[in-house]
């Protein structure tokens, strides 16, 4: 690999540019607006204000999508899942589970599985 080439993948991921553009590309095709490039637009206005703690970063899924997130990895309906499971699910979802102190042999219920999508969702955007 050249060196120009490295120096440009560098810079990239010094700045988190593919996971912004992974995250705003997910955006549009949740919510496929008619007019996508002002969509993106008010995206990134509402990345800037939640900097400033003058909005919400945008959202790809409310509450009601994690809910139904979490009910499809509780199959059997006992109102938690397992260690592995809330992994796989913090990844699919796109977010870090490099931090995540949570044992094997852990159960997770609706609420902690809510609330750490919530925050981990807020702590991605804030990173842009």
């Amino acid at each position: 690999m050249a060196a120009g080439e490295q120096q440009g993948r560098s810079y990239l991921q010094r700045h988190r540019v593919p996971e912004l553009l992974h995250r705003l590309c997910a955006l549009v095709l949740y919510h496929r607006p008619d007019s996508p490039r002002e969509f993106l637009i008010q995206a990134l206005e509402k990345v800037k204000a939640g900097r400033r703690a003058e909005g919400e970063y945008p959202n790809l899924m409310d509450e009601t999508n994690v809910v139904a997130m979490f009910s499809l990895l509780d199959v059997v309906g006992q109102g938690h899942i397992t260690a592995a499971q809330y992994r796989e699910a913090l990844k699919t979802l796109g977010l870090t589970t490099e931090d995540l102190q949570i044992e094997d042999d852990a159960i997770v219920t609706l609420d902690v599985f809510t609330q750490e999508v919530k925050k981990r969702m807020l702590e991605s955007w804030a990173v842009h």
